[in-house]
């Protein structure tokens, strides 16, 4: 019997200690795969340095130049010139939504300057939360008057500056500018296409040229690497690219573009159409980073 015991004791030991070689095992593993994840992603960034710096600096560029027309957009309200502030609303906002990956990666930021009514709803609260272009976007179109938005330009502005400060230390990588590209079109075929952005001015169409150049900005930064990796890809985007700017310009007039309630609903099917042709070839593009 003791014979008997020590045996099992013995084989109980074993067991453990295989056990506990392959639990280290098992984490020597994970760990491993997690270095080279990492190794990966820093070896992505190290050979798109030159295209991240690229971007950083078209999307400064982009925040410098809105927070210069907001200080515009801002004095034409305070002053009471609603033409002068309607005139500026659309293009100030161009350059928000053509830098929006990274003005959106400031998650409290964003929705003070950019958020509808229907996203605060959204979240349970309601006007009195409300702030940024949208709500004197409502006063201006709907109310045709400035009067009691003075505070609320002045915030949005405060945030515009807050916003082209954070940039400076943001972090700027292969992935973000790739699902950057990928989510300014999704927003344009989704929300957009319905013009529910911009309700009471209607100047979606702004919204849209903006979010498809932001796009092809972030393609064109990284064409060059795409077209070693897959020449085919590229061609198809650069392809796809001109075919919603071909049907974009139908629309413009007078340095600007229609009031979106212009369109038909095979207007509109036909730009839905041409943004989900582009939208999948362009979520390809993460081959530059493999």
């Amino acid at each position: 019997m003791k014979t008997k015991s020590l045996l099992a004791i013995l084989l109980a030991g074993s067991v453990v200690m295989t056990g506990c070689n392959s639990a280290d095992d098992a984490k020597k593993d994970d760990s491993k795969t997690k270095t080279q994840e990492t190794t990966k992603d820093a070896s992505s960034t190290a050979d798109l340095q030159k295209e991240v710096d690229a971007y950083r600096d078209f999307a400064l560029d982009q925040l410098d130049k809105f927070t210069t027309e907001t200080e515009k957009f801002v004095a034409a309200v305070k002053d009471g010139d609603i033409d002068k502030a309607k005139e500026i609303y659309p293009t100030a906002r161009m350059y928000y939504e053509r830098s929006e990956p990274i003005a959106e990666s400031f998650g409290d930021l964003d929705p003070r300057i950019d958020a509808r009514l229907a996203d605060l709803k959204d979240e349970g609260k309601g006007a009195e939360d409300w702030t940024g272009y949208h709500k004197i976007e409502y006063g201006l179109w709907e109310k045709n008057t400035t009067k009691g938005y003075e505070k609320v330009a002045d915030q949005l502005l405060a945030d515009a500056k807050e916003l082209r400060g954070r940039v400076e230390t943001a972090d700027v990588t292969p992935d973000l500018m790739i699902t950057g590209a990928v989510d300014l079109l999704n927003e344009v075929s989704t929300s957009k296409i319905t013009g529910e952005e911009e309700i009471y001015s209607h100047t979606d169409l702004y919204d849209f040229k903006a979010n498809v150049e932001g796009a092809e900005k972030i393609f064109t930064i990284l064409e060059d690497k795409l077209k070693e990796k897959d020449p085919t890809l590229a061609k198809n985007l650069a392809d796809k690219f001109k075919a919603v700017n071909d049907l974009l310009a139908k629309y413009e007039k007078d340095g600007g573009y229609v009031s979106y309630t212009k369109l038909t609903k095979d207007d509109t099917k036909a730009l839905s159409e041409a943004v989900n042709q582009l939208g999948e070839p362009l979520s390809q593009m993460g081959v530059v980073v493999e």
